[in-house]
């Protein structure tokens, strides 16, 4: 029986890869279809991306797919091939390349099966995800966003909101995807009448966003196909101005991707300009902040000068502090005007 799983450490994939001489492409794809048996379906998948070299973050859930991967260049297409040929829903599906690509956004192929390929904590019966809104293209919605009978609404996470968005757009501020969902059915109560356009990275929020704002009886609902990577490369591609300001953030190694060179966020620690995310360098933080150079020296990438002192103790020290202590990984929530204690979990995205 071959292996389905990693057994190499952390430490010596991502030694391996950062060997590899070979480039790689960075590529995000979902679909919501009908997954009969999920867990056959993820070994399958396993075996099949683990013969093209694939690393990356794959969710399968009876609702479908959405993985975040890298591939060798030299396989990309026989990646697109073998992925239109293992599913008749996932014939010809877009899949959405990054933008600004250094090709080490993954080390290690991680593929588990959820309940859902996004937490959206909706158990309503009733409830017809498939029932989408319209998808934009790019030229659509440069024109929605001149149009002031149209808001845009960000389905996105505060973090993520906060280094780069759409002119103009409304954040729904909410800690979750689950708890933006009926937020922005409330916030858009008085805008009925209306077009709402709904967005998020690659698609797959907007798309299940949009389908509950029709369901809760909005009727001009609209969202963009493909999400803002899509946007942004269709755009360029056919020389329209990318209305989209800062960077976009992505859940890999790279923190984001330079959209436009406004850098709209602020250190989180002494305020000056910046736009750069990070993680706590002390293994019992691991605060996701945005950081500027200079502090991030003052402080030896650590979140405070508490984390700094612990993180320049003696690795067995370390481990002692943290044994025990809740480790999930923290974000800070400026919205909030508070350190916000969350899974940071991609299947959001």
């Amino acid at each position: 029986m071959p292996v389905l799983h990693n057994r190499v450490s952390n430490e010596e994939l991502k030694a391996r890869m950062l060997a590899e001489t070979e480039p790689r492409k960075t590529i995000s794809f979902y679909k919501y279809f009908t997954i009969e048996d999920p867990n056959t379906t993820r070994d399958a998948l396993y075996l099949a991306f683990s013969q093209l070299a694939v690393f990356g973050r794959v969710y399968l859930a009876p609702e479908g797919i959405n993985a975040q991967i890298s591939v060798p260049e030299s396989n990309v297409e026989a990646f697109r091939e073998q992925l239109y040929r293992f599913h008749p829903a996932l014939d010809g599906l877009r899949l959405n390349i990054a933008l600004d690509d250094d090709g080490r956004s993954f080390w290690v192929l991680r593929m588990k099966v959820r309940d859902r390929i996004v937490a959206d904590g909706i158990d309503d019966p009733a409830f017809d995800p498939s029932n989408v809104g319209d998808y934009l293209k790019a030229e659509q919605v440069n024109q929605m966003l001149d149009d002031p009978d149209t808001v845009f609404i960000d389905m996105r996470n505060h973090y993520e909101y906060e280094v780069g968005h759409f002119e103009g757009a409304l954040e729904i501020p909410a800690d979750t995807f689950r708890e933006q969902l009926p937020k922005a059915a409330e916030m858009m109560a008085p805008y009925k009448d209306k077009n709402i356009v709904m967005y998020c990275t690659g698609g797959i929020r907007c798309e299940k966003a949009s389908a509950w704002m029709k369901y809760q009886g909005f009727t001009r609902v609209a969202h963009i196909e493909g999400g803002i990577i899509e946007y942004v490369r269709k755009a360029r591609e056919q020389g329209l101005p990318v209305r989209f300001i800062g960077k976009n953030f992505v859940f890999d190694a790279r923190m984001g991707e330079r959209i436009s060179p406004d850098v709209i966020a602020h250190c989180h620690q002494c305020g000056a300009p910046c736009d750069s995310h990070t993680n706590c360098k002390n293994e019992g933080c691991h605060l996701l902040f945005i950081q500027c150079p200079a502090c991030a020296e003052k402080y030896d990438g650590c979140c405070s000068e508490q984390c700094q002192q612990e993180h320049q103790l003696p690795e067995a020290e370390q481990r002692q502090r943290r044994a025990g202590r809740e480790n999930a990984a923290r974000i800070f929530n400026k919205s909030r005007q508070r350190l916000k204690l969350t899974l940071n979990n991609p299947e959001d995205e």
